[in-house]
């Protein structure tokens, strides 16, 4: 029986498939930042809408959010679309292809729904780059439904297993005051300079971190004019630990570098979370076990280069979801020598191969549902 339903969800993906790649260009060629996912949410809920899912948008109070509904068995699967862009990157993060492989994956299983008993899901969340958009639908009562949710990201590299960092994102801002830097500078505070001594403090506390651990930033307002002190300086911040756990006491060693800042200018801090804290990974194994066999099946190689493999540490909204939920994040690979968040990156999530990857990966997913449905009940 599983065979006979993996090969009529595999034709049912390659039958869709021109629908799928015409969906992630689409999205690739217009792409939208975090919570302004207008045009890309409603893309992609209309490719469900046209394969029977019913459809509710916005969903829980989210207006680029959605929940995409197939069948009423007593098992329900969840597949997870992300279609946020990055700033100036555009989908050099591929999220275009994760809209179109959970779409892919979820009309696919829904030709075997009814056999199988089972309810197919896909719920569109917003916002992932650093906007937590899965944890504000958690908030609001998202996910519980479901028995088992996956997704696949893409990456360099085909890598079973995600192992993400739990991440804090900050806005850091200092206030200071403003004066002509030649005629009256004793009369500024230099919000310029705080900005610059937390960055030393971090540069050195770096020496005494975990391996593991991870602090980085960019400065996103330095000032007016070389000639006036600068008044406001702004940035935006993102700490890395382990577990959420390590994760908070790393959080205070860097809150004091920035407090240095403002202790030896005179300048006032703020530090505001732009988001509430990604949790890492709580992966379902023996379901990342069928995944890799289905993977495999459809000719995935998970022998690659371990520098190659890295983009599995990097950290998602998707590990706050996993500690309610059974759930997978496998990565899947798209080839190139770029990686992700690099704007060449971009570039490999659309052509031939790119398109491979999203059918490999819509159904690779897809027969994943039918092994947890078959081999576990």
């Amino acid at each position: 029986m599983t065979s006979e339903l993996k090969h009529r969800i595999a034709a049912r993906v390659a039958e869709t498939a021109p629908r799928l790649i015409a969906l992630s260009n689409s999205l690739h060629d217009d792409p939208e930042l975090g919570w302004q996912e207008f045009r890309s949410s409603a893309a992609v809920a209309e490719v469900l809408a046209e394969h029977g899912f019913t459809v509710e948008q916005p969903y829980l109070g989210l207006d680029t959010a959605f929940r995409a509904t197939f069948g009423s068995g007593e098992l329900t699967i969840g597949f997870l679309a992300e279609y946020d862009a990055l700033p100036g990157l555009g989908h050099a993060c591929g999220h275009n292809l994760i809209a179109a492989m959970s779409v892919g994956g979820a009309i696919g299983l829904a030709e075997a729904a009814a056999d199988l008993g089972i309810t197919v899901e896909v719920i569109g969340t917003p916002a992932e780059e650093g906007g937590g958009g899965k944890i504000e639908l958690l908030d609001r009562g998202a996910f519980t439904e479901l028995d088992f949710a996956l997704m696949a990201h893409p990456a360099p590299v085909d890598v079973a297993e995600a192992e993400p960092f739990a991440v804090t994102h900050w806005h850091v801002e200092y206030t200071g005051r403003a004066a002509h830097a030649a005629a009256y500078p004793e009369r500024g505070i230099n919000a310029n300079d705080a900005f610059l001594i937390a960055q030393v403090a971090l540069g050195l506390l770096r020496q005494q971190l975990p391996k593991t651990a991870r602090v980085h930033g960019v400065m996103t307002n330095g000032g007016e004019a070389p000639n006036a002190i600068p008044e406001k300086t702004e940035g935006r911040w993102y700490v890395r630990a382990e577990t959420t756990e390590e994760l908070l006491t790393l959080e205070q060693k860097v809150i004091n570098c920035f407090e240095a800042g403002a202790l030896a200018t005179g300048a006032e801090l703020s530090i505001t979370p732009e988001s509430k804290r990604y949790a890492e990974m709580r992966t379902d194994e023996s379901a990342l076990d069928y995944y890799r066999s289905n993977a495999v099946a459809l000719g995935r190689d998970f022998d690659v280069d371990p520098i190659a493999a890295t983009m599995n540490r990097a950290s998602t909204d998707m590990g706050n979801v996993s500690q309610i939920v059974d759930a997978i994040h496998p990565y899947i690979g798209v080839g190139g020598e770029a990686s992700n968040h690099q704007a060449a990156f971009a570039e490999s999530c659309i052509g031939p191969q790119a398109e491979r990857t999203l059918i490999d990966g819509a159904t690779a997913l897809a027969w994943t549902a039918v092994d947890l449905r078959t081999q576990r009940t």
